[in-house]
């Protein structure tokens, strides 16, 4: 049997009831206690530094990370060179979240990689499906991204955009849903 982790990250659908489900309130609790001294730190080395200890991966130094910086569980976030997080994002990471070199996330965005089913009697199950931000891609301020969405190399997302949607490369995409408005 797969770790429930594994399972999250598979996309299985993992309800309250698992009798694994305590090594995710056990990783909560962990991230919870870290989350303070990352969000009261001064200085982006201090930032990086709390943040690695909460992902249990290093965090590059061309990368930048504004506090406060949000997240439930830390460990399914990786973290590629020169990107650059703006202040008061919230990464909600059961599924996995990847962001390649050079991405650009604005104020205010929200990467949510868990849901629940629409069934009433499972709905405080969780579904995941990971998200993967590409290369040099820009993610405006205040959008949110959605489980299971790929946002592809150099691609924009603008501000306030609810993307529910893969973007293609190379493409600009904006709204509520998201929809593509121009390539670049």
């Amino acid at each position: 049997m797969k770790d429930i982790f594994e399972r999250l990250r598979s996309g299985e659908l993992v309800e309250l009831t698992d009798p694994e489900f305590f090594k995710i309130n056990e990783l909560v609790a962990r991230t919870l206690a870290l989350t303070p001294a990352l969000n009261s730190a001064t200085s982006i080395e201090a930032v990086r530094k709390q943040l690695a200890e909460i992902t249990g991966m290093p965090i590059d130094d061309t990368t930048v990370i504004f506090a406060p910086f949000y997240t439930n569980l830390g460990r399914f976030i990786k973290i590629g060179k020169h990107v650059f997080i703006n202040h008061a994002c919230s990464f909600l990471d059961m599924g996995g979240i990847t962001l390649e070199d050079h991405v650009l996330i604005g104020p205010r965005v929200n990467l949510v990689t868990e849901n629940h089913p629409l069934e009433p009697g499972s709905r405080r199950g969780m579904l995941c499906k990971p998200i993967l931000i590409k290369r040099n891609a820009w993610i405006g301020a205040g959008a949110t991204i959605l489980p299971g969405v790929t946002v592809g190399e150099n691609a924009v997302v603008a501000a306030g955009a609810v993307v529910s949607k893969d973007v293609a490369d190379n493409t600009v995409v904006g709204g509520i849903p998201a929809k593509v408005l121009k390539h670049i």
